[in-house]
């Protein structure tokens, strides 16, 4: 066979044997090939705890390490003796992780009836939200109440701190507070005007979760939480308490729509009480009777009517036109406004000075407005007050409303010397009032205690005074706010009674007034009464309707604040009738029980008389003030 090959020239194949390999060569490449690898995975490893670990670690602390808020407590509001109006006090809120708790429906019924709620409302708000890790279920609840909701150990529900604002005084004293609302935000009233003062700042903390969402460990205290600062008010609450007992009274009494009060320190502008009727409870605040929630005493617009009449003398008065003793006769009881009439309710005939703010004359004021160029009367209205904000700083309040001369008509000028034709609040006739008992000075109303106001010289201090006793004989026999008078205390004050204003003209619905001074020698508080739309039936003139009020309140007022009294004399000659009386009195107690003599109510004036023989002219619609007030 080896010659056949070698004839045909082919090559005789070698038997096949082991393979021939670099065995030291194939270890070196193996060598090299994981070391390669080790040192990829090295820099690798640098490269992810080194070189971007932040990135890293940031991705792996978002599943399962969270910042969570710390809440704070809203500062407390007091009143000026220390005493609590707004406290917040901790609660719970319950909050749901929908997709924790959507991936068991069958716990759906059980928490909706932990919750009170319909258990297919509830699935149905937390489908809508199932893309989501937080939704409030029910906020600010008692705590006893939260912890029987968690009690069930439902997955994907938990609680949370916060805190509900809590007034003690209710409705006494809500429209200057205001209230907050379910995130703790002030909305109205001081709540909204200090709301950065009150809120504070919320705290925040590390925490690590686990898959359910339950912390598991506080890793970092973030943030401090800053609780509110305190807020000390001007307010006492025992006479805003006094001020809202008797509106309430009077407007039971007078079957009047609504009312307000306020009371002053004459001498600091602090405001020491401003209620309002109707009002609303803050610790239940619902969105139906809006108007309820309105400070009627620094929003409302009012024509105030005849307590005008004591800054028309001092206009008078100030310019030089008039003296304390000038005369002026009222007769026949009217005088011609245009080609309308004011009228007196009484033909007062021949009244001084004083005699026109003691009997309320309408025509003599007139007559006195007429003795001053437009201008002067109106720069002298604007500098005392009117047509101007009084600066309190509290929300939503008016400026008032005082025409320039360039638009008044041929009318206005005589309507504003008693009260029409301009607008104010009750806030501005209290603050034109202490500035008379402040010998001329007028301080910027304040609600925050230890604030003190701008003051400014509007009046020459012997000209306030002057006035000032001009309006102590309206609440003296003869005056027409006799029910303003105080045992012990000379009382200087002034009625209103002004219509309220309709579409082309005046009603026959009426808005009664008091404003006044106590006590006389040293006043020490100013106070405005207004009581919005009475039932003339039971009266409306403002010395049987306000007055009233501001002499309950203020009688409080000087006890409280213990105030001597002015008036020795009459307060001693009182005692002794008191005393005299005793006897008689003992032997009283001994006789059978007899009801009560009504005694006799106030009742209006007679109407305006107008002489016979003078020429028919329409009667001015708003021209009602005078004397019978």
């Amino acid at each position: 066979m080896r010659d056949a090959w070698r004839r045909r020239g082919e090559r005789r194949p070698t038997p096949r044997g082991r393979a021939q390999f670099d065995l030291r060569g194939r270890l070196l490449l193996v060598t090299g090939a994981l070391g390669a690898c080790a040192l990829a995975l090295v820099a690798r490893a640098v490269d992810l705890q080194l070189v971007r670990n932040e990135f890293y670690q940031k991705q792996g602390d978002e599943r399962f390490l969270r910042e969570i808020e710390i809440a704070t407590s809203r500062g407390m509001i007091t009143d000026r003796n220390g005493e609590p109006l707004a406290v917040s006090t901790p609660v719970e809120s319950i909050w749901a992780n929908p997709q924790e708790l959507l991936k068991t429906p069958q716990h759906l019924p059980t928490l909706a009836a932990a919750l009170g709620v319909d258990a297919e409302s509830l699935t149905r708000k937390l489908t809508q939200r199932a893309d989501r890790e937080f939704v409030y279920l029910k906020r600010r609840i008692n705590p006893a109440e939260a912890r029987r909701i968690l009690a069930h150990n439902l997955p994907g529900v938990f609680s949370q701190r916060e805190y509900r604002r809590f007034y003690p005084q209710g409705e006494a004293i809500a429209h200057v507070l205001g209230f907050t609302n379910i995130d703790d935000r002030g909305q109205e009233g001081l709540e909204l005007a200090f709301d950065e003062w009150l809120r504070g700042t919320a705290g925040m903390k590390r925490v690590i979760r686990d898959r359910h969402g339950r912390t598991v460990e506080e890793v970092d205290l973030v943030r401090a939480a800053q609780p509110g600062k305190t807020l000390t008010l001007t307010i006492d609450r025992r006479i805003q308490y006094l001020a809202y007992r008797e509106l309430k009274r009077a407007l039971a009494e007078t079957g009047a729509v609504s009312g307000s009060a306020v009371v002053l320190d004459v001498a600091t502008g602090e405001v020491l009480a401003m209620a309002n009727l109707p009002s609303f409870n803050p610790n239940a605040v619902s969105s139906g009777n809006r108007d309820a929630h309105r400070n009627r005493a620094v929003t409302d617009l009012i024509e105030p009517g005849s307590t005008v009449k004591p800054l028309t003398v001092a206009a008078g008065l100030e310019a030089g036109v008039i003296t304390p003793t000038t005369v002026f006769n009222t007769n026949p009881g009217w005088i011609a406004n245009g080609r309308y009439r004011t009228t007196d309710t009484h033909n007062y005939g021949v009244l001084d000075t004083t005699g026109v703010i003691k009997k309320s004359s309408n025509v003599g004021v007139s007559k006195i407005v007429h003795l001053l160029p437009n201008d002067e009367f109106h720069a002298f209205m604007r500098r005392v007050g009117y047509g101007r904000s009084t600066g309190s700083g509290f929300p939503g309040e008016s400026p008032g409303l005082l025409l320039p001369p360039s638009r008044w008509s041929g009318t206005t000028k005589q309507t504003m010397s008693y009260g029409y034709g301009l607008s104010a609040t009750p806030l501005q006739i209290a603050r034109t009032y202490a500035m008379l008992g402040n010998h001329g000075r007028a301080i910027t109303p304040t609600f925050v205690k230890g604030e003190v106001g701008d003051t400014e010289q509007v009046l020459d201090a012997k000209i306030a005074d002057e006035v000032v006793r001009m309006m102590q004989t309206v609440t003296e026999p003869g005056g027409t706010a006799t029910q303003a008078a105080i045992l012990g205390y000379h009382v200087a004050g002034k009625t209103g009674t002004a219509r309220k204003s309709e579409k082309g003209g005046y009603s026959r619905r009426y808005v009664s007034f008091f404003a006044g001074l106590v006590p006389v020698d040293n006043p020490r508080f100013s106070m405005a009464v207004v009581i919005n739309d009475p039932d003339p039936a039971r009266g409306y003139y403002g010395g049987i309707v306000s007055a009233p009020v501001f002499k309950n309140v203020m009688e409080g007022a000087l006890r409280l604040m213990d105030v001597p009294p002015d008036d020795i004399d009459t307060w001693i000659a009182a005692q002794q009738k008191v005393a005299s009386t005793r006897p008689a009195a003992k032997l009283a107690t001994l006789a059978p029980t007899v009801a009560p003599v009504a005694q006799p109510v106030a009742t209006p004036a007679a109407a305006p008389r107008v002489a016979p023989a003078a020429p028919a002219r329409p009667v001015l619609p708003q021209a009602i003030d005078g004397g019978a007030q």
